[in-house]
């Protein structure tokens, strides 16, 4: 059975020791799908909409970019990264819906899955706070890791 990694042996959390682990090629992706509604994705005619805020996606690429380099700041037992890339994608899946994607590379001696999954979520945050003044029945639906490769497992869903 496998243990947690983040647990010593006296229960006690710890951050995993990476210094004996092999840099190499990293890659995460994440995606968060988002229910809009008719009514938002309507005033969005299939680009964006500007707000009193600012443009919708845009300011929503920017925070997820943003949220990626801050990962270890906000979940504990994150090592800060040397990241080289960061990719956010907003597409529409249908008249209600969208998807927001996050990629995120590196070479390093650990994994950037949380980094990709930070930068998918903060992103639905965003769009969900630009566009509250519209209407408050969005839902941040799903949020999953669909792909990482360079560790010691690879995971492609």
């Amino acid at each position: 059975m496998s243990k947690f990694s983040h647990i010593d042996d006296d229960n006690k959390p710890k951050m995993v020791n990476v210094i004996d682990k092999t840099i190499t090629k990293r890659r995460a992706l994440a995606q968060a799908n988002m229910f809009l509604g008719r009514e938002i994705i309507s005033l969005l005619n299939g680009k964006e909409i500007n707000t009193k805020k600012g443009p919708v996606f845009q300011t929503a690429v920017i925070a997820g970019i943003q949220a990626v380099k801050k990962t270890a700041e906000l979940i504990p037992m994150c090592h800060p990264l040397p990241l080289d890339g960061i990719t956010i994608d907003i597409a529409f899946l249908d008249e209600e819906n969208i998807n927001i994607s996050c990629a995120v590379e590196m070479e390093g001696k650990t994994g950037i899955e949380m980094e990709a999954l930070t930068g998918a979520s903060v992103a639905a945050l965003t769009v969900y706070d630009m566009c509250k003044a519209i209407s408050q029945k969005m839902i941040i639906k799903e949020v999953k890791l669909l792909e990482k490769t360079g560790g010691k497992s690879d995971i492609k869903k």
